[in-house]
């Protein structure tokens, strides 16, 4: 996949793919990047990218001219451009795994108070929010979505580690725990340490139940579960009804 990043702050992307399993999506040619940097398209001395905003109001907007002739450079008008706004769709995994398949993306970053509409017009298929907040850094929204993105492509992290994470099947992940067994008092859950895989198995279902139902009961809603999940569910909303906790397996 390439990925094309428009910024006036090229130096707060720059580190991100240079570091972890990003850097290493790089080196083995999973990800190709390109980060420019639309203030060299400003036109006046002294390369200004930002005005006040039509019929008033507070802070600064983008200009359209610098950010679109950077955009027209990159032939962006052919690629799936997505521009990351607190009023966009809501971001999920299921988006992720959407934009995951396409070849190349280009990512705005927005400032101030966003940018002008005729780009997003002109340019954005999908205005994106990372949840229901406002942050002052088109930079750091438009990472979290590269980095919820090219972690699912093919090759750059094991589909085991894939299939166990939170949000697969709409459900949380189990609690992980590794060396030393004790630590300030407190122990490794026994079943973890017991080479039963099935036991295993079945321990680690009933803890992304459990804490999914504590957590986010809503992505149940929409939870396909078998017979044996529904089952552990059932006795969760049980226990949880009476006010007692269980920690063994149902």
């Amino acid at each position: 996949m390439k990925i094309q990043i428009v910024t006036l702050f090229p130096e707060m992307v720059e580190g991100f793919f240079e570091n972890s399993i990003m850097r290493r999506a790089v080196q083995s040619g999973f990800v190709e990047y390109e980060i420019i940097d639309f203030r060299r398209f400003a036109t006046d001395k002294h390369q200004s990218c930002d005005d006040v905003p039509y019929g008033g109001g507070a802070g600064m907007v983008i200009k359209a001219d610098p950010l679109c002739k950077a955009l027209s450079s990159i032939e962006a008008q052919s690629k799936r451009v997505v521009y990351a706004s607190p009023s966009g769709k809501r971001f999920t995994q299921q988006y992720a795994e959407i934009l995951s398949k396409e070849d190349e993306l280009v990512f705005i970053c927005g400032h101030y108070e966003g940018i002008d509409q005729r780009v997003i017009d002109l340019y954005v298929d999908d205005e994106i929010s990372i949840g229901d907040y406002v942050i002052s850094s088109g930079e750091v929204s438009t990472l979290v979505i590269v980095d919820a993105v090219y972690r699912l492509l093919d090759g750059v992290i094991s589909s085991d580690s894939l299939s166990e994470e939170s949000f697969h099947d709409n459900l949380l992940e189990y609690p992980q725990y590794t060396r030393p067994e004790t630590y300030c008092s407190k122990g490794v859950p026994d079943v973890l340490l017991s080479g039963h895989h099935a036991k295993i198995g079945q321990w680690r279902l009933q803890k992304r139940l459990e804490k999914t139902l504590s957590h986010r009961p809503d992505l149940l809603e929409t939870a396909s579960l078998d017979a044996n999940s529904r089952k552990i569910l059932n006795a969760l909303k049980e226990h949880s009804a009476k006010g007692t906790v269980d920690d063994g397996c149902y």
